[in-house]
């Protein structure tokens, strides 16, 4: 096994050159924001839809942008406002009054990667639209059914703050998330690098640096990454203590949590944790890959009680006291 081990690490870290690269061209346009990045790139290589948290003007659409163009794929950006419609989203049928057939008018969900900016601007049947694609990567449009194009990636972006005129993402749809980044403000440092970079008018060049048959092909070996047996159930401990604080010691959390994580959560977070240890160009997977990507797995699917809420407690600070409560193999 150590053998096998050996190999698949020298093997992984060949076939993860191209992230170094990816993320060398990123950081032409967004400066900082690293976690941002990575966590992109880890959905990217995951299969997982990716939803983005964060205040105005952090450069989160422009982040997407910059990896749909360093990425050579389709991309579509889809801004969404109160009077979207499905149809806008995934396309309609037209009627043709010469010979009286419907002819299916393809949306902008036909395509590699898609950019749902401000999704919660848009009303709930507009949002429940994505739902179908996002699960079973096909679109029902009449009685035909059309698969979309691998690989396919759902990018969206919220705005935590002025909820005024929003629409709160139902539960089922926050949960075909794999993961939710919560965008910081940069440092000092990286302020003052944006204000040099942005305050001028100038257009920055990137390259293409993979296609879609390279992120299938990474998408195997992300597959292939070792898990052991006793990371996998590090990872169901994790999750099933969300559901029953008390079961697993953690009393101080008793009565605050009224819905813990589904099994996707597991699948998830195996998923990204081996999707994390790819992008740090090993075959194999740590309890470290599984702090790191944990919040952004969890987060969105922890539902607090109103006690929780009375204490100012968020779902941020009951992962960290479940993973300082859950032994590390």
């Amino acid at each position: 096994m150590n053998v096998n081990i050996m190999e698949l690490n020298e093997r992984i870290k060949e076939e993860s050159a191209f992230v170094d690269l990816v993320s060398a061209e990123v950081a032409k346009v967004i400066v900082g924001q690293k976690y941002m990045v990575e966590r992109l790139l880890i959905g990217l290589l995951s299969r997982g839809h990716v939803l983005l948290e964060g205040v105005p003007g952090l450069a989160k659409t422009t982040a997407v942008n910059t990896l749909a163009k360093v990425v050579d794929t389709g991309f579509k950006r889809i801004q969404f406002t109160p009077d979207l419609l499905p149809a806008d989203l995934v396309g309609t049928q037209i009627y043709n009054p010469k010979d009286g057939t419907f002819s299916v008018r393809k949306g902008p969900v036909f395509t590699n990667i898609i950019l749902a900016d401000e999704i919660n601007r848009a009303p709930s049947k507009v949002q429940s639209a994505l739902l179908e694609v996002m699960q079973e990567r096909q679109v029902t449009i009449g009685e035909t059914t059309f698969k979309v194009d691998e690989p396919f990636l759902v990018l969206a972006t919220q705005n935590p703050i002025e909820q005024e005129g929003t629409y709160p993402l139902p539960e089922a749809q926050v949960d075909r998330f794999m993961l939710k980044i919560v965008v910081g403000y940069p440092t000092h440092e990286e302020e003052r690098k944006i204000v040099d970079l942005m305050s001028v008018e100038q257009s920055v060049k990137v390259n293409k640096v993979i296609g879609p048959a390279e992120i299938l092909k990474a998408r195997k070996a992300v597959e292939s990454i070792y898990i052991d047996d006793k990371i996998k159930d590090y990872i169901v401990k994790l999750v099933g203590a969300t559901r029953d604080a008390t079961a697993a010691g953690i009393k101080d959390l008793k009565g605050l949590i009224a819905f813990g994580a589904s099994p996707r959560a597991s699948i998830f977070l195996t998923q990204a944790a081996r999707a994390h240890a790819f992008i740090k160009r090993r075959g194999f997977v740590t309890p470290e890959d599984v702090k790191s990507i944990g919040a952004d797995v969890l987060r969105h699917r922890i539902i607090l009680t109103y006690e929780a809420e009375a204490e100012s407690l968020d779902t941020d600070a009951v992962v960290r006291r479940v993973f300082d409560a859950v032994e590390v193999p």
